[in-house]
């Protein structure tokens, strides 16, 4: 049972979660890169949760331990969902709301349309839904024993700029970065069009019973375009898309009036 809830000091309140665990080395990386700006209270879940996206626990209780409490730093494991930490956090552990909301550093590309199928970035968009300025970061690369410290200087740079600017209404940044020995830069861009391809290998179990490992590849539908999160990562630089949780058309389409025959 939480007794004490967690205030605002002198310093910047940053929370942080991810969906690869409380354990996973990106978001150890992400809590030592984020340690200088503010005091950082990680809330993450128990084990993996890669692909749950917006999902939240509805139907079983949740459970949540403190794991670690230090100066400056505090992390909390979790029964649910990248969603469910952010609810807990800003419901349960926090009496006052953070400045920055910071998921990641994912072990992983959350490029083109991966974004809707990302937990990482779920919890993005539900900080988004309440209010705070939120971030998700991703490292091109699956490798448990991937090295973060090409993401350094590209969270520090975003996180301080979001804590002493803020961010637009309805609006949070999905950052991608290419697993190089050196950045090129940072870019604005757009998420590439595309889809999933070949997702599904099908195998037999040693029973002889058919079973389906999700696997596929993402077929880039614009390989040309310049402005896209896939191009910019090809040269060696980070990708920053604009992202929002409406994923409604900013004006109305003229085509789909014209489709409805209104």
């Amino acid at each position: 049972m939480i007794t004490e809830k967690i205030t605002r000091g002198a310093r910047p309140l940053i929370l942080i979660t991810n969906d690869d665990g409380i354990n996973a080395r990106g978001i150890k990386s992400l809590a030592e890169y984020l340690m200088p700006l503010g005091d950082v209270v990680v809330v993450a879940p128990d084990g993996a949760r890669s692909g749950q996206s917006a999902a939240i626990t509805v139907k079983e209780p949740l459970r949540m331990a403190m794991v670690e409490n230090r100066e400056g730093y505090r992390a909390y494991k979790t029964t649910g969902t990248p969603v469910d930490c952010i609810k807990l956090a800003l419901n349960v552990l926090f009496a006052d709301r953070p400045d920055l909301i910071v998921s990641g550093i994912n072990h992983g590309s959350n490029s083109g349309v991966s974004v809707i199928y990302s937990g990482t970035m779920g919890a993005v968009f539900e900080g988004i839904v309440q209010g705070v300025p939120s971030i998700g970061f991703s490292l091109c690369s699956f490798d448990s024993d991937a090295d973060f410290s090409i993401c350094r200087n590209v969270v520090q740079e975003l996180c301080l700029r979001a804590i002493e600017k803020g961010m637009p209404d309805n609006m949070g940044l999905n950052v991608n970065i290419p697993a190089v020995e050196c950045l090129e830069g940072v870019k604005v861009c757009r998420a590439a069009r595309g889809r999933w391809t070949a997702e599904y290998d099908s195998r037999i179990d040693p029973m002889g019973r058919p079973y389906y490992w999700l696997t596929g590849y993402f077929d880039n539908a614009e390989p040309d375009a310049t402005d896209t999160d896939e191009y910019v990562m090809s040269h060696n630089y980070a990708s920053v898309v604009p992202v929002t949780p409406d994923r409604s058309l900013s004006e109305i389409d003229p085509r789909i009036v014209e489709w409805m025959a209104l």
